[in-house]
């Protein structure tokens, strides 16, 4: 007998570090414990992208990076997560969308792939920063819920 893993208890939380241009996507494993990076789609491509990744996988929950400036205060970039996040809680109204504050993420993605000796040509690449970056907000996501 073959088992479908979808809705079968084995979902994954998706990573999102939303951009005007690009959108980092990360994932975690099945048991929820590791983020990873996925994968960055032009933003203007995500809501198809996302909407044939949720037809094959099974998404538990939205994890998007929150920007918050250093009061805490929502960063001026919200006004373009927003919109998306209204769309998710929509479209896909039985997966849940968690917000995450994104503070430094892309500091630290950078910190990550120069720790991980990859090469100056590739760091420049802001692709591997989106997703790297989206894997951060996930990770930071996984890690709390474990608490």
């Amino acid at each position: 007998m073959i088992i479908n893993q979808k809705n079968c208890g084995l979902g994954r939380y998706l990573g999102i570090d939303y951009g005007k241009k690009r959108t980092g996507l990360a994932v975690c494993d099945p048991t929820k414990t590791i983020a990873s990076p996925f994968t960055t789609v032009l933003t203007n491509d995500l809501h198809s992208f996302i909407e044939s990744y949720t037809a094959d996988e099974d998404i538990e929950g939205f994890v998007i990076g929150y920007p918050r400036q250093m009061n805490n205060k929502p960063s001026e970039a919200v006004r373009y997560i927003n919109p998306f996040v209204k769309y998710l809680e929509k479209k896909y109204s039985d997966i849940p969308v968690y917000l995450v504050d994104e503070r430094f993420t892309s500091k630290m993605a950078v910190q990550a792939m120069v720790s991980g000796g990859m090469k100056k040509q590739k760091r420049r690449d802001k692709a591997n920063v989106d997703k790297i970056s989206a894997a951060i907000i996930l990770q930071s996501f996984l890690d709390c819920k474990k608490i």
